[in-house]
């Protein structure tokens, strides 16, 4: 229980940040008793899980302050950032849903409220949806076995086992397949054997196009056939090496789509659902062409997304969700079916507040058995941060600055690249960099860096190719991911512009990039087979144990020009 110091103290912090806390909440240190209380529904429901990368405790996740939307995208969900996502879902500021969903007030809102996820308080909220709801299946998005060190180091099997301890049921793909295509076959036919169904229309061979996986699976819930159709993302061997998984074709293929949904219709399905990790632009847009999916659970972009958003179609009305990052939601989709017909609807993103929830001993049992062999590693205290460390928004962010800083200075580069990813957890101002937290940052299955002499026409060219995947107006031509980070070199980006206009004033300590000189460019996360450099986190490691204490630094932004007053940018 909070004495009186403890709650002024609190509330003294809650003040400095302008934070309108709610003082009843802070002084019962807990969320209301009703908070998790979730009405059940009709009689059909489904819980979603996106994006957690492989993070099985509890951590911080600062959402972005920049998330731009292009063309139709501009001024719409998932593109809204801090009040502007705050006042479009009718949110109020101060509160714990406004630290879930907002990068507002970070460091204060999270000292008030408490690290996020975790999968033993995971289970507890899951088995406490369930108990509510008879039937209910967990479906999972994916992005689910990479993104931490135990991951990585188990080859997948930490998450492996602990998604079938948390009762998934469903699940679909995408950095699962840099594990290479045999384990990831070996996982499907023999761990998930009998307990979770691995699907993906979208995934088929090279030679034949025979399916790789299931391309849907038909559940009874409650007496309602539920057809539950896979979408792997789409552009996994081009996002990450192709030699991982050399004998599969991914792709969108809406029109396979639309062949799948037509048939599970005509095998009685009442309820269609795609589990998707195209991101959530190229949900809306596929909602927008293939009719008869009734909710697209997505993934891959990490937008928390309060509500679904209702995609008009030929034949009706499409809600695309997606459920964040990092184990921090749980999705709660309720369909109310009669006579063979969706009568209604209601959607919850819930929050994971790992202090609100206790945690389910079993689940927490499993994950200190797992760590236990690697702890001493994981705990290795490599520095101090003085300053808030995250990584999610579209051009960079503190923890891909200091990637940046470690590559330039230990590779004794001009310029480094690293690569938009969306994952990484955060670390508050005062927090020790453990290897633990580094790996977070850092840990794929092909983590060489390189140092490359690269003239400034192809780093030009590089930055264009990348800034396309994020800001064509076209979706089904994005990626997914954010920006290139780019250390050492300031430039100007026009987000609206075209391909091979969008950057400009490219300079490098102060001078402008000579397109026919050749600079030093150090990176890491090669997609080409065979690459043998000294792995990023052994660089930063070295970088962080000498340096000691991470200082703030200035964040190498681009100067974003040609958006307007656009309500996913605010610096």
């Amino acid at each position: 229980m909070m004495n009186r110091r403890e709650f002024l103290q609190l509330l003294a912090v809650a003040a400095a940040s302008g934070m309108a806390i709610d003082s009843k909440q802070v002084l019962a240190g807990n969320a209301p008793s009703e908070f998790y209380d979730v009405p059940a529904y009709g009689n059909v429901s489904l819980m979603h899980m996106t994006d957690c990368h492989a993070q099985l405790l509890p951590i911080y996740f600062r959402e972005p302050n920049v998330n731009i939307g292009v063309g139709g995208a501009v001024g719409q969900p998932p593109h809204l950032v801090g009040e502007y996502l705050l006042k479009h879902y009718g949110i109020r500021p101060g509160t714990r849903e406004a630290y879930a969903f907002t990068y507002l007030d970070f460091q204060a809102a999270a000292r008030t409220y408490g690290k996020v996820g975790g999968f033993a308080h995971l289970k507890t909220l899951v088995d406490k949806v369930r108990a509510s709801r008879p039937g209910s299946l967990l479906l999972d998005g994916g992005d689910t076995w990479q993104g931490s060190a135990t991951s990585l180091w188990t080859n997948a099997q930490d998450m492996v086992d602990a998604c079938k301890l948390l009762g998934v049921n469903v699940m679909t793909g995408h950095w699962e397949f840099t594990y290479g295509a045999e384990r990831v076959k070996q996982i499907v036919n023999n761990d998930f054997k009998d307990s979770i169904d691995f699907v993906a229309q979208n995934v088929t061979t090279n030679d034949f196009g025979d399916q790789v996986f299931k391309p849907y699976t038909m559940k009874v819930i409650n007496g309602v056939q539920v057809a539950i159709i896979g979408q792997a993302f789409p552009y996994t061997p081009i996002a990450n090496p192709r030699y991982m998984v050399p004998d599969w074709t991914f792709g969108i293929q809406d029109e396979n789509m639309q062949k799948v949904v037509d048939e599970t219709r005509a095998k009685g399905a009442q309820v269609v659902v795609l589990l998707s990790h195209n991101g959530m632009d190229v949900d809306i847009k596929m909602a927008s062409r293939v009719t008869g999916i009734d909710a697209i659970l997505g993934g891959h972009t990490h937008d928390g997304v309060p509500q679904p958003y209702q995609v008009k179609n030929a034949k009706g009305i499409t809600l695309v969700t997606n459920a964040g990052s990092n184990g921090k939601f749980l999705g709660v989709m309720d369909f109310d079916v009669r006579n063979g017909k969706i009568a209604g609807w209601k959607y919850r993103l819930l929050p994971v507040f790992s202090n609100l929830i206790a945690p389910d001993a079993k689940m927490a049992k499993f994950i200190d058995n797992v760590r236990a062999p690697f702890i001493a590693k994981l705990d290795e205290k490599l520095a101090i941060t003085e300053d808030v460390l995250y990584r999610r928004g579209n051009f960079n962010g503190t923890f891909d600055q200091l990637i940046l800083d470690a590559l330039m200075a230990v590779k004794g580069a001009d310029a480094a690249f690293s690569p938009g990813f969306r994952w990484g957890t955060s670390l508050l101002a005062g927090d020790t960099i453990t290897m633990d937290k580094l790996m977070d940052q850092t840990a794929i299955t092909y983590p060489s860096t390189s140092l490359t002499e690269m003239t400034g026409a192809t780093i030009k060219t590089i930055m264009e190719d990348v800034c396309d995947n994020l800001f064509n107006s076209d979706p089904y031509y994005q990626q997914g991911g954010d920006m290139v980070r780019v250390g050492g070199i300031q430039y100007t980006v026009h987000p609206n512009n075209k391909i091979g206009n969008r950057i400009s004033n490219m300079m490098l300590k102060g001078k402008p990039i000579d397109a026919s000189r050749k600079y030093k460019v150090a990176g890491w996360a090669p997609v080409a087979e065979g690459a043998t450099g000294v792995p990023i986190w052994d660089v930063v490691a070295t970088y962080l144990r000498d340096i000691k204490v991470v200082k703030p630094r200035p964040l190498n932004m681009p100067k974003v020009m040609g958006i307007g007053n656009n309500p996913g940018y605010v610096v």
